[in-house]
């Protein structure tokens, strides 16, 4: 019997929460990069599209994927999405982490597959309060 496959937070990139989610890595890597207080800004940037309890949950996916990797995050320029970006909305969409191309392919990897796992949720619940919302950071 073939498991079944859950309902996409992120079906396509017309999908308010495939914005979401490159604009999360981004102010993630620019206050890592800044030393400034990351969940805060991740709080700022996912609030008003009612994803505050997505701040922690990015915190540590993003922190994960990128030990996972065993280099830092790219961010994406303006709508050009960066090969990190569209590797995690393949995570997020079901792709799992086996299908990713990472160092650590023990513990961290089972971690990061589990974080992947807790945003999905997350994601596919609060994904109604994602529409038209803009996203600062």
């Amino acid at each position: 019997m073939a498991a079944l496959r859950p309902v996409s937070p992120i079906a396509d990139l017309s999908d308010p929460g495939a914005t979401l989610v490159p604009a999360a890595l981004r102010c993630w890597r620019a206050a890592r990069d800044a030393g400034a207080p990351v969940q805060q800004r991740l709080h700022k940037l996912l609030a008003p599209a009612r994803g505050a309890m997505l701040a922690p949950a990015f915190d540590s996916l993003l922190m994960l994927y990128e030990l996972a990797l065993g280099r830092r995050l790219v961010a994406g320029q303006s709508a050009a999405l960066s090969a990190d970006e569209r590797m995690l909305l393949g995570l997020l969409d079901g792709a799992g982490v086996q299908g990713g191309r990472f160092a650590d392919t023990g513990a961290v990897a089972a971690m990061l597959d589990s974080a992947v796992r807790s945003t999905r949720v997350l994601l596919a619940r609060a994904r109604r309060g994602f529409g038209g919302a803009a996203l600062p950071c």
